[in-house]
């Protein structure tokens, strides 16, 4: 069901164990500290995950030597006007055609992709989902965009390990917002709440994001 007007969206992954991961990062993991049933007076948990766990921000320094770390976020360019624009279901590779259906002056997109169907019934990783071209990524940064956001763990699938897409964008100051869940969000215009966990020197951060539509 698309959201209805004044009704708050949540687009973010909820955290578990389990939960899927890109290959190669760290697993959800939980332990019980205290719990009540054993006697303790309270419930306290260790948790520990990644830094681009789930629903996540990559800051430049993901992929820049000094880049703004995700405690030194200019918050204001990840809260805001955005736009979700929906690729459609059979689009593999999101290019300039794409980044052509922003509207003009958008600073914050956000693209809905068939991932989010998939994300809806997948409980482990795929590997085939929708990414972000270099092509792609250079039309976003040129058109001014300052936040992209996109249903998958990764903004871009990328064999030759150079990750051409996350340096295009990051190497000019654009935010990246990976893992959303875009499923119920139909295509337009919203007002975007995404707040990283302040991580002092964090190369990502893990956030909770929300989507009010105007």
């Amino acid at each position: 069901m698309p959201a209805g007007r004044g009704r708050i969206l949540d687009v973010s992954m909820p955290v578990r164990p389990g939960m899927p991961s890109f290959p190669g990062d760290p697993a959800v993991v939980t332990a019980p500290v205290r719990r009540i049933d054993r006697g303790d007076p309270y419930n306290l948990s260790l948790w520990t995950f990644g830094s681009h766990t789930g629903t996540h921000v990559d800051p430049p320094l993901h992929f820049v030597p000094g880049g703004l770390a995700a405690d030194a976020l200019d918050l204001s360019v990840l809260n805001g006007p955005c736009q979700v624009v929906d690729v459609g279901a059979t689009t593999k590779s999101i290019g300039p055609a794409e980044a052509a259906r922003v509207p003009s002056g958008a600073t914050r997109v956000l693209f809905r992709t068939a991932n989010s169907a998939r994300w809806a019934v997948a409980s482990d990783f795929f590997d085939d989902y929708v990414a972000l071209s270099p092509p792609g990524a250079a039309a976003l940064a040129s058109m001014g965009v300052h936040l992209v956001g996109i249903d998958a763990l990764s903004i871009e699938s990328d064999p030759s390990g150079k990750f051409p897409v996350h340096h295009a964008l990051l190497g000019r100051g654009v935010l990246i917002l990976e893992g959303l869940q875009l499923a119920d969000a139909a295509p337009g215009a919203y007002e975007l709440r995404c707040l990283p966990l302040r991580l002092v020197g964090g190369d990502g951060a893990p956030c909770r994001a929300v989507l009010l539509p105007l």
